[in-house]
């Protein structure tokens, strides 16, 4: 139970590193180099948290006769922030947001189903489906979704994509969301090789700050004039980007990797909710409706079900 409840909580700091890194974002004027100095920030964090925690850097030699995929999370970290960066100008911010979430909840099960990467096994039943269905009915209740098809007869915003293209970016949304789900459990299996989860988170970011140096070298991305201005909070969302993927190493083997990500999933959608009721961080002050409410209800049903 503690581990759920520690899920959550991850989760719910999501909305705030989104929040900071946004606000960076319009400050260092690229979101690459945002992202950049976002996994910078993280590293060095996670860094001091090793040195601390573990006395040493994470024994690499360790995970040696892993797999090669062992090493790929952190790249797939870079890859589904940047496809998010692509998505939300062609679909709009509601199919932004369920596509991925789909894409996860689906390769959560599957991976857990199947034991891929090494994963725990937890078979698929009737229970997990359900509890399953009622998360995704969840997510789409708390962002609107619904709400939006009643009061708009079906009419969702997206983008300039049409046709065959509009499709392939709904596609690529869900593979997206599978992408972060397998980060979820190869950085679980990292840190089971390591034996440390903040070794494995620290491995992860040292890729994905490797990969954005190399896109920032060659897009030729600086710094806008001004770039340090701004509120003091834009600098922390490397620390709480450092503290999803540790939460993601250390529960995945625990829980499995489909209800790690559901619980931080429930944790993302109650984090949002609040920031938009009580206008945090600088957000558009905008007050949780009933229906949201139910949505978060059922998302904490879904996850109970499964857990149960």
């Amino acid at each position: 139970m503690l581990a759920v409840v520690f899920g959550v909580v991850v989760g719910i700091v999501m909305p705030i590193q989104t929040s900071a890194n946004s606000r960076l974002r319009q400050s260092v004027g690229s979101p690459f180099l945002a992202s950049l100095v976002s996994f910078t920030v993280g590293f060095l964090a996670l860094l001091v948290a090793v040195l601390l925690i573990d006395g040493g850097l994470p024994p690499l030699t360790a995970a040696l006769d892993m797999p090669a995929w062992i090493w790929s999370g952190g790249v797939l970290g870079v890859v589904v922030l940047t496809g998010n960066i692509f998505l939300f100008p062609r679909l709009g911010s509601v199919q932004t947001v369920v596509l991925p979430i789909t894409g996860q909840v689906i390769m959560g099960l599957l991976i857990d189903h199947f034991g891929l990467f090494h994963a725990p096994v937890h078979r698929l039943d009737p229970t997990r489906v359900l509890g399953a269905l009622l998360l995704v009915a969840g997510v789409l209740g708390a962002i609107g979704f619904i709400d939006t098809l009643l009061r708009r007869g079906a009419q969702v915003s997206v983008g300039s994509s049409s046709g065959l293209s509009l499709w392939g970016w709904r596609a690529a949304g869900v593979v997206f969301g599978m992408f972060s789900a397998a980060q979820t459990a190869i950085n679980g299996q990292l840190g089971v090789a390591f034996g440390s989860a903040v070794g494995a988170a620290l491995v992860s970011f040292a890729f994905g700050v490797v990969t954005l140096l190399l896109i920032n070298l060659a897009l030729r991305n600086r710094p806008a004039a001004g770039s340090t201005v701004g509120p003091w909070w834009m600098w922390i969302g490397g620390f709480l980007g450092a503290m999803f993927v540790f939460g993601n190493a250390f529960l995945s083997p625990v829980i499995g990797t489909g209800l790690t990500v559901m619980t931080i999933l429930l944790g993302l959608m109650a984090g949002s909710l609040l920031i938009d009721h009580f206008g945090l961080l600088g957000a558009h002050r905008r007050k949780v409706t009933l229906l949201q409410a139910v949505g978060l209800a059922l998302m904490v049903a879904g996850v109970g079900v499964i857990r149960l």
